[in-house]
């Protein structure tokens, strides 16, 4: 199977430092000039002196996005099962050292979450578990997504990082989509921030993508965890996972999330600033780079700035979030993987983006079930009663 570790390792920090040092105002008028733009071109866009024509790059990503999107914004919701997790990752609520009372949903559990999320309409699920094989194994995740398919209209997974042969079961089950942040593509400072549990295999997580595409998932969803490292370099090689993934796969969706940090449970505070300006140059970037890309903008950030980043090149939201495992529709409390800022209702959700002239997607995949039985004499197309 194609491997992006390679790709990474081509471009080292300090080529991408020297990269975003290494521009000036008429080399970012020349970007945005070019018809086509080339992954290099991420780091002109990203670039300190790119960050003063803001303006600029925004209204050519608003003019991209409008040509491939239109005004549609597709919702999603994440639903946790269990935050039962062994990883120590120092900036995670979830983190196997914090003393917090803990949840694992049963499929009845799950049922109940699921029927109350489709009662707000959302029909896209995006199921989320800690990274306990013991309780959350593949099996459990595969039954959850059984339990549920039947409600939704597409079923994704942010959970571990699994086997090729792990994310064919989950297809199999009806899981047609997956999630993996990265979190940071700065080995070193991976492998501090992660100091024990399954997830300290940087390798492994990161080619995690490229085995669920392998295996016939639909959709794949990357990102890092803005406010780790350096955002510029963060979202540069995020961008070049994303660039990779389409390059290999051009048949799967891919998308990229761009969250930033929010307190949490672990009361990390090594953090990196992110201005709001910064995010609004990184997804400007991303989308003038790679127009047909998904971005996602969750309810980690306040409900000003989503609509504010909107036009910028935003085509999925996250919308009615609980960070927390069951308390939807089963009466549980306990802490969220981590703070919301954004607390609209779907329905409050949908009636702003209304106002700005946007359409809220609830619905945009329907799984087709088993094929149709194939006629005995015709011409081989499907007949419509």
């Amino acid at each position: 199977m194609p491997a992006f570790l390679p790709i990474l390792k081509s471009w080292p920090r300090e080529r991408v430092l020297e990269g975003l040092d290494d521009v000036n105002a008429d080399d970012v008028r020349r970007c945005m000039n070019k018809r086509r733009l080339r992954i290099e071109d991420m780091l002109c866009l990203l670039s300190p002196v790119a960050s003063e024509l803001l303006e600029n790059l925004a209204q050519r990503a608003h003019g991209e996005h409008l040509r491939h999107f239109g005004r549609a914004v597709n919702f999603f919701t994440p639903l946790y099962i269990s935050d039962h997790c062994t990883n120590q990752c120092r900036y995670c609520g979830f983190n196997a050292r914090n003393k917090q009372q803990r949840h694992h949903l049963s499929s009845e559990e799950i049922v109940l979450e699921t029927e109350a999320i489709v009662q707000s309409g959302l029909s896209h699920v995006l199921l989320l578990t800690g990274d306990a094989r013991h309780l959350s194994s593949p099996a459990y995740i595969a039954g959850a997504a059984d339990a549920i398919r039947h409600l939704v209209a597409s079923i994704c997974v942010e959970v571990y990082a699994m086997t090729q042969e792990e994310y064919a079961l989950l297809l199999a089950h009806g899981v047609d989509g997956m999630t993996m942040f990265q979190e940071t593509y700065n080995r070193d400072l991976y492998a501090n921030l992660h100091p024990a549990g399954p997830k300290r295999d940087f390798a492994f997580r990161l080619e995690a993508p490229g085995r669920a595409a392998a295996a016939g998932m639909r959709s794949i969803g990357i990102g890092a965890l803005l406010g780790l490292d350096d955002w510029r370099c963060d979202a540069f090689y995020t961008a070049l996972h994303a660039h990779w993934l389409q390059s290999i796969w051009p048949a799967v969706e891919c998308s990229v999330s761009v969250p930033r940090i929010r307190p949490s449970g672990s009361r990390f505070t090594d953090i990196r600033p992110v201005a709001d300006q910064d995010m609004a140059q990184y997804i400007s970037a991303l989308r003038c780079i790679m127009p047909r890309l998904g971005i996602t903008v969750s309810t980690r950030e306040n409900a000003k700035l989503r609509d504010n980043l909107l036009p910028l090149g935003v085509s999925r939201m996250s919308a009615g979030v609980s960070t927390a495992v069951g308390t939807r529709a089963n009466g549980h409390s306990g802490n969220g993987q981590f703070q919301i800022a954004d607390t609209r209702s779907v329905k409050e959700l949908s009636d702003d983006l209304a106002r700005m002239g946007y359409q809220a997607v609830l619905k945009d995949w329907e799984d087709p079930g088993p094929p149709l039985p194939q006629p005995a004499q015709g011409n081989g197309y499907v007949r419509h009663a």
